[in-house]
């Protein structure tokens, strides 16, 4: 049952262990285990990648196996609904567009003196976008990671994600690749996977950057392979916070902690509220939600170990905690959420008002699903298209520039003990006078 917290006491120390719910004992055990499968595949190549897939994934595959064709690219818009088809689509151009909005853009001032400064924005030139599998299919994973690497102009984009029964790999999923805009796709999951995309094999291209969530052994192996290559984040297990008042509908706010609860059976669901009656009609609600879940054990298994009920005094204590804790996802199911937003300074995506459940953010409002997790709203934020961009610096100085500040470089160069520095704007100095 979900538990119900009144002593303020025990609210912080609770919040706190579901916060570090991944750091374990074991995390240092599955860690050697990526270890040794990354430098298998960093050796070996497809050999380790298709071992990996026979031991973890009861697949056994051949190389030419591993990338999927362009047949099966085409029979799956033959598998997918009508109604599913006009979803992705509908998504995909709501995603688009949201992230249009964020492209940085390059710039320049010209400055006095002939000094250009600017900043010069360009893509990474492969992307590799890994999507989970197993508990379930996730063409919204897919258009979430694929559409931002489109829209920062990557020449070359690949996805991997992990076969289901029979090699196959679930249509919606195709599709949705597809009409992101994904050129290669490969059967392959699990930190084999992230290895494969990290080093390069005999058939999976080497990447610059990897995004996309995925079980521990996915964000270890993305952990150990960062400085090799860029990542979006180290995901953890989905966790959902709502704020309420005494407004909110208990029925309304029970199915959105279920709506969190089912990803997995760490996934966190917290509900602080100002309303102990309606901390209570939420607790029965989501008994009465659960009876007949298609999902019910792993439901059932998050909300014992990582669903709560905080009753607070007020909606301003009820955002410091949440601030503390700096969910993923937020919802602001209250009577003016505007209001609050002031007092909000960690959280991943903002959900505000009772007509926007968080499974809007996850399929097609636009803004990226995509997001921090423990904690890590503190210091992070959504994937974007700025993951996929870097930028270089402009920098052009005249002689009359370069004069005017030679004495400061010299100082700062003499002052760490680097002549040649100096010696390279002095002698040019010279040179002109």
């Amino acid at each position: 049952m979900l538990r119900i917290i009144t002593q303020q006491a025990d609210v912080r120390a609770e919040l706190q262990r579901i916060c570090d719910r991944t750091h374990d004992e074991q995390v240092l055990h599955k860690e050697a285990t990526v270890r040794e499968v990354l430098q298998a595949v960093k050796r070996q190549g497809d050999k380790a990648v298709l071992h990996y897939t026979a031991e973890f994934d009861k697949q056994t595959l051949k190389p030419e196996e591993l990338r999927v064709t362009g047949s099966e690219l085409d029979a799956a818009y033959q598998q997918v609904s009508k109604e599913l088809m006009e979803a992705i689509r509908l998504a995909s151009r709501q995603i688009e567009a949201f992230h249009r909005q964020r492209v940085p853009k390059s710039w320049v001032h010209f400055g006095d003196d002939e000094v250009v400064l600017g900043k010069r924005y360009t893509p990474v030139d492969r992307a590799g976008l890994y999507v989970p599998g197993g508990r379930a299919a996730y063409p919204s994973t897919v258009l979430m990671n694929a559409i931002p690497a489109k829209v920062a102009c990557v020449p070359h984009v690949v996805m991997v994600t992990p076969p289901g029964a029979g090699k196959t790999i679930n249509p919606a999923v195709l599709v949705a690749a597809q009409e992101a805009g994904v050129q290669e796709i490969y059967r392959v999951g699990g930190a084999q996977a992230i290895a494969a995309l990290a080093y390069g094999t005999e058939t999976i291209p080497k990447v610059n950057v990897i995004t996309g969530p995925g079980n521990i052994y996915v964000t270890l192996a993305k952990k150990l392979v960062y400085g090799t290559v860029g990542i979006d984040s180290l995901a953890g297990p989905s966790e959902v916070l709502i704020i309420a008042d005494e407004t909110a509908n208990p029925v309304h706010v029970a199915a959105d902690l279920l709506a969190q609860a089912e990803h997995d059976p760490m996934a966190a669901a917290i509900l602080l509220t100002t309303d102990a009656g309606l901390a209570k009609n939420v607790q029965v609600a989501v008994e009465r939600q659960l009876v007949d879940h298609p999902r019910r054990i792993d439901t059932e298994k998050a909300i014992a170990h990582y669903g709560l009920i905080v009753v607070v005094e007020s909606l301003e204590a009820a955002a410091e905690l949440s601030n503390e804790f700096a969910p993923e996802h937020l919802e602001l199911e209250v009577k003016d959420p505007w209001a609050i937003i002031p007092h909000i300074r960690h959280a991943g995506a903002i959900f505000l008002g009772y007509s926007t459940p968080e499974a809007v953010g996850d399929y097609l409002a636009g803004p990226n699903h995509t997001l921090p997790t423990s904690g890590a709203a503190r210091y992070a934020s959504a994937l974007g298209v700025e993951t996929f961009l870097k930028h270089s610096s402009i920098i052009q100085y005249s002689q009359t520039a370069l004069q005017k500040v030679a004495g400061a470089i010299d100082a700062l160069a003499t002052a760490e003990g680097l002549p040649s520095h100096a010696d390279s704007v002095r002698r040019r100095i010279q040179q002109e006078e």
